[in-house]
């Protein structure tokens, strides 16, 4: 039962990384239009701030602050300079940008780090276990990261669902053809979306930092399960990728846990199931 609850806690805690990383995929290809395979990088360039700015002997909320500030302006810039050129273009050539940035992103970390694998120290007002029930005690920092998440998501649906602006990036991706009659500024949504969803991605690679190594192309396993999440959720449904976020992480970890030659089929296989049943996902608006 205490590996049961460990798992359990595991699973949560990862399927709200997931959620921080899906939510800014679902909202850019249900916004812009634009799939984009080097979200998974964000989330690579996240976990390697946070090893640089500990490296540099500043605590482990500066790295979280750096990532989140530095992400809204790189996908800011992104957007403007890239995406914002290839959002009518085939979805080939956003594959074939993207897949292009994937290269160049991992080349630049080569070329300014290194290609070694690093670890980053849990704080150190963290690093201990909180009594959970009985004999049972989990990580400090687990929780907090558990905790964060869940602030975050809970500020981001807040902001989605009751606000002018969050009403406009839902407007945008069920009906993008409304908001322009409306006469609001697609382009400023666009590039705030963009930049949220890249500050989200790097902010989630910063907060996973200290619980697994930083090594090349960490993002990648990620990317892969966030599309998952993206297609269970429903596109463009934040709400949605809430739910499939925590359904796959639970899913992914407890089958790593028990049944580690199944884990991969059973979250890709639920994929399969909603796609035949119900194409538009699980919690899209319909």
């Amino acid at each position: 039962m205490t590996g049961f609850l460990a798992q359990m806690l595991n699973g949560i805690q990862y399927g709200l990384l997931l959620f921080l990383i899906s939510s800014g995929l679902t909202l850019i290809f249900g916004v812009m239009g634009v799939i984009n395979l080097a979200h998974g990088s964000m989330f690579m360039i996240g976990a390697y701030l946070a090893y640089v700015v500990t490296a540099a002997a500043l605590p482990l909320w500066a790295a979280l602050l750096v990532s989140m500030l530095a992400g809204a302006l790189f996908g800011s810039a992104l957007e403007r300079l890239l995406f914002r050129h290839f959002r009518k273009r085939e979805h080939l050539d956003q594959v074939l940008l993207t897949f292009a940035l994937i290269l160049l992103f991992e080349e630049a970390r080569a070329a300014l780090i290194d290609n070694q694998f690093h670890s980053v120290p849990v704080p150190a007002l963290l690093d201990f276990s909180v009594r959970v029930v009985g004999d049972f005690a989990y990580s400090a920092y687990r929780l907090a990261v558990l905790v964060v998440c869940l602030l975050v998501s809970a500020l981001m649906v807040l902001f989605i669902e009751y606000t002018k602006i969050g009403s406009a990036i839902r407007a945008s991706a069920e009906s993008p053809e409304m908001v322009d009659l409306l006469g609001l500024n697609a382009a400023r949504i666009h590039t705030l979306v963009f930049a949220a969803g890249t500050a989200l991605a790097m902010l989630a690679g910063a907060l996973a930092a200290p619980l697994q190594s930083v090594y090349p192309g960490m993002g990648d396993g990620f990317l892969i399960l966030s599309f998952v999440v993206v297609v269970i959720g429903g596109l463009g449904s934040v709400g949605g990728a809430f739910w499939a976020a925590l359904l796959v992480g639970l899913i992914d970890t407890l089958g790593k846990a028990y049944l580690p030659q199944l884990a991969g089929i059973a979250v890709c296989g639920m994929m399969a199931l909603v796609l035949l049943w119900r194409p538009t996902g699980l919690f899209a608006r319909t």
